[in-house]
Formats: C-alpha cells, structure tokens, sequence
C-alpha cells in the first residue's frame, strides 16, 4: 500500500479528528492538520502542501470553492448522518426523535452542503439512551474511522463516488433544518423521559433553554430519578446537582449556564454553584461512600461495589473535568475503599472521559482563578497519592479518554488497563503549565525518563497501540463500554486468582521520591497558575469561552505540508 499525504481539515483538534490522525499514521499514512481560520489562510496552506487528499473528519464552516473544486484532490466531507441526510443538526435530530438507527457517510465537498457524490458510508443501531456526546464519541467515531479507512483505500483506484439521487430506495435520508431551541422547548409538566431526551440532544452543546427559579438557564448533564413534586420545584442537592421535579418523576441536572444578557460571555458550571445563594431551602441528600456500603442511587457520581476480593471503585464527572471539591470527595471515598478488606482496588471512569484533570470552568468562574488553580491541583494530588500509597493492588480502567492530569492520575495505579479506541493526551504544555499529579515520579517509571520528556514536549495524541508499545499501559479492552467493564473485573479477578501476578505487579512506592516529585511540581505549578508564567490565565479563558484558534499549532503540521513561510501556524 502507498503512503499518500492526506490534510485533515477540521474546526477543531477534537476527539475524532485526533483518532483519525493516529489511524492514518498507523496506516503508514502521512496525515497533517490544517484547522480552520480564515479561508484565504486556509487554501493557501491546503494548495501549497502538495496534498493528494483532503479528509474534513469534523467541520462547522463551509469548504471554499477553491479547494472542492480541485477534483484531482478530493476534498470528503465526514457527515454524521445516513446517505442524503443533510443538515447541521443530524445528531440532534436522530436523538430526538428517537430513532433505531443511525449512519456516517463519507461524501465529495460540493457547492451545497452535505450534497456530493458517496464515497462511504457506515450505519449502526441507535443505542436507547444516549447523550450527544456519548453517541458522537462513539458510534458515530467508530463508523467516521471505517469511512474514512475506506475514502483512503478507494482513493488513486478507478472508484467513482456515487451521485446523490433521492429517487434510489436505498437513500434514506433528507435535507433537515437546523434545531432551533423552539425544537428543544419543554414544560416542567411533561415526563421525565422526554425532557431528559431533549437534554440529551443538546449535549455538549448548545444545551436546552428552560426556566429554573424564575430565570432562564441552559440545561446539560441529566439523569433520571423516580422522586415526585410539583413540576419545576427544586427537590435536593446531590454533589454538585440539583434535582427538579418533572410531570411524571425528577431529573438530576449536573450543569448550567445562564442565559446571558446582551454583550456578556456565560458557560456552563456545576448546577449547584450556578444556583449559589438561592438553594437555602433546598435539603441536601447525603449517600456518599462510606455512609452506604453499596448504594444504588440513580445519580451517583462516586459509586463503589464488591466482587469477591475486588473493590472498584467508579467515578463519573461530567466532561472528565475534576473541581477541588470532587477530588476531595473522591479522596474521602478513596480512603474508605483502601480500609476495606480487598486485595484488588479498580479505579475506573464512567460512560464518558476518564478525566482531563482539573475543572477550568471552575477556575475561571472563581474570584481569583490563580488561587482556584492552585487549590484544585493540590486536591487531585491528594487523589493520585491515596493511588499510589494504597495497600492493595490498585488497576485503573480507562474507559475513556484522557488528558494532562488525567492521564497521570491512571498512571498512579500499579496496573493500568485501557478501552480501545480512547486517545490519551500525556502534557500540559499547550494550556500554559508545567504538570503535576505526581507525573516526574510516575510516567518515567511507566516509560522511562527519555520518552517522558518527550511526550511531555510534544505533546501529541497518543493512541492505545502506542501507549501499549511503550508500556503506559498494560492491557487494552473491548471497545464496546459495556463489554470494556466486564473485561476489567474479569482482569482484576485474574489478579487475585493468581497472587504471584499480583506481587509482581505491585509497585512498591518510594515515598521520599513521591514527595519530592510532588513538591518540584506544585513550585513550577505555583508560578504557573498564580503568576501566570506562561500564560495559564489566557489559555484558560480561550477553552472555556470556546475561542477559535488563530491557526494551526505547528506540531501538528507534517513536515511536507509546511510552507515557506508559517502563514497561519501557530508556534505553540
């Protein structure tokens, strides 16, 4: 097979962009990143590169007609609809409307959005409840990958991509508007089920706008309770939710944003701090670990269970983002699992990211967001340490992505086991830090001190095949989520059956090397994240109110693909 020189155009470095990325290298492929800023910037690099392919794996704006119609340098566009959907709210639509099956399809730019020829398309079974960003981070990855494997091997052969003609019975599809929040509209009156589905839908973004003590608020993060009340009356805090009574039953909301006046820039936050001040007369429920052995609570951010001589303990936070106060609850819970009488400690993510490290929405909302840094750093250290100094042999289960922080606080475990298909993001570098969590002490143990220098420098995504190669990890899973958490209680129990395997894997901590690691780390953090020392505070802001990159980070260019002169390229 030849190496072709292949440009993923895309809005953003996102989740799937960077899996596709690592699939193309795999592949022997030389992929190169162009995102997308002002159009002219953006043909030139594209018709300077010496391209042969253009894949848009994840792309809000318009192809310009320069590129699409260069034929003999197909531009495909990656559509998370079935063949003749059409439309920017496919996604939305497809959940809402509660739909069995859903498709990608691989289609030529063209002067109409979402209209050229098919050059591949994938379709699978609409799981029965899904969030947007469960359901894009999944199924809908999966079946990107297999179009865009497919785009690769049809591309230099005589396949010719086929026209879309709505007259074939085959072609399902059709032209949808984009959702408007009159579509996503609700009443407190209607069943917990449906406003939950239209929460879903909006996922990750733009949310549901809706009305909680008298003002409007963009709604996110909803799971479902069997609690009644008078429709729209806030019945209890859970952690950092608040549960609002619904026609039927309830829903926890995990986060809001206020609607924001003209001119101002609002985001998401945690329901509780976003409802601050006016919950005096809310009662707080209490079932954290520790107060109830094994509680089965339908809201339950940290949960904990027993197999045998297993403990796993599970946390879930939205995003994969850890505030000061989660990581201390999940300190408290950490402790409680190490006193129990188990040879085996399962650390493991929920549904969605494993974690990303501290909560920047936190932060940046704070009074001075230097102090909130430096607070919530110290707090998911406390997190790694009780991971590094348990009794037990501790075994994280990656179940999904993670970055920066997060990546070294899995690398805490003894064992560390991965779902396939996650990406991992091992630095810190890009968001103006120097990193803690423990990382001089425990990735050069995993990899030694060379590679983790590097990938601290590079900071690039890395796959499971990597990770697995170079020793980050122990072992990769099932893709599917639930298969994954079978496997990894199946591996923990393998452990305990085998008590020799269990001592050799057993990392005897060096505590004086622990602490000196912690305390070389949170020095540079301290400049970092309180004088701003390369520009943390920044960075922050621009993540969390989702600002446009002003070009393409360099470390993401191909060196084929570099011009002359580093028109839009970022140095960072």
């Amino acid at each position: 097979m030849r190496s072709l020189k292949i440009i993923l155009l895309s809005t953003a470095f996102n989740g799937l962009t960077q899996r596709a990325w690592l699939a193309l290298r795999e592949a022997g492929h030389e992929p190169s990143v162009v995102l997308f800023t002002r159009e002219e910037e953006v043909c030139q690099q594209i018709e300077g590169s010496g391209a042969q392919l253009v894949i848009c794996p994840f792309l809000k704006d318009r192809v310009p007609e320069q590129l699409w119609r260069n034929t003999e340098r197909p531009v495909v566009i990656i559509h998370p609809g079935i063949v003749g959907d059409r439309g920017a709210s496919a996604l939305d639509w497809a959940i809402s409307r509660k739909l069995s099956y859903w498709g990608v399809t691989a289609m030529q730019a063209a002067e109409e959005m979402d209209s050229g020829a098919i050059w591949a398309t994938r379709e699978f079974e609409m799981p029965a409840q899904v969030r947007k960003s469960q359901l894009y981070n999944g199924p809908v990855a999966d079946a990107a990958l297999a179009c865009i494997h497919e785009v690769v091997a049809k591309f230099g052969t005589d396949f010719e991509p086929t026209p879309l003609n709505y007259d074939l019975p085959e072609v399902r599809g059709h032209l949808q508007p984009n959702m408007k929040q009159s579509d996503r509209s609700f009443s407190w009156h209607d069943s917990a089920e449906f406003i939950k589905r239209r929460i879903d839908a909006a996922d990750g973004q733009p949310g549901v706008l809706a009305n909680l003590q008298g003002e409007q608020y963009y709604l996110y993060d909803a799971h479902l309770d069997s609690r009644c009340g008078t429709p729209g009356q806030l019945l209890a805090i859970h952690d950092d939710a608040v549960l609002v009574a619904t026609g039927d039953h309830s829903l926890w909301i995990g986060s809001l944003r206020r609607k924001p006046a003209a001119g101002e820039e609002t985001f998401k936050r945690p329901a509780r701090h976003v409802l601050a001040g006016r919950l005096d007369q809310v009662p707080t429920l209490d079932w954290s670990i520790g107060t109830h052995r094994q509680c089965l609570e339908a809201y339950q951010p940290i949960r904990y269970r027993e197999v045998g001589e297993v403990g796993e303990l599970t946390f879930e936070f939205y995003n994969g983002a850890m505030s000061t106060e989660q990581c201390r609850r999940l300190v408290s819970a950490l402790r409680w699992a190490r006193s129990q009488n188990t040879k085996v400690l399962v650390f493991r993510g929920g549904q969605g990211s494993f974690s990303n490290g501290v909560h920047l929405n936190v932060i940046q909302a704070a009074a001075v967001p230097g102090l909130e840094a430096w607070a919530n750093i110290r707090a998911i250290n406390d997190v790694c340490r009780e991971l590094l100094s348990a009794r037990q042999l501790v075994v994280s289960g990656l179940t999904g992505s993670a970055g920066a922080g997060g990546v070294m606080l899995a690398l805490a475990a003894d064992v560390v086991l991965a779902r396939d298909g996650i990406v991992l993001n091992p630095h810190y570098k890009t968001m103006g830090l120097y990193g803690s969590e423990y990382w001089t002490y425990s990735l050069p143990r995993a990899v030694g001190a060379d590679l983790a220098v590097q990938l601290t420098q590079e900071c690039l995504p890395l796959s499971t095949t990597q990770a697995l190669a170079m020793g980050m990890i122990q072992g990769v899973g099932p893709r599917c989520p639930q298969a994954f958490g079978e496997w990894l209680m199946g591996e923990a129990q393998r452990l305990v059956d085998e008590p020799h395997m269990a001592r050799e894997d057993k990392l005897a901590p060096d505590l004086d090397a622990m602490e000196y690691c912690r305390d070389l780390e949170l020095a540079q953090m301290q400049q970092d994240m309180v004088q701003d020392r390369h520009g943390f505070a920044g960075k922050c802001r621009n993540f969390v109110l989702k600002r446009k990159a002003c070009g393409t980070p360099e470390r993401l260019v191909a060196p084929w693909a570099r011009p002359t002169r580093t028109l839009g390229v970022l140095s960072c």
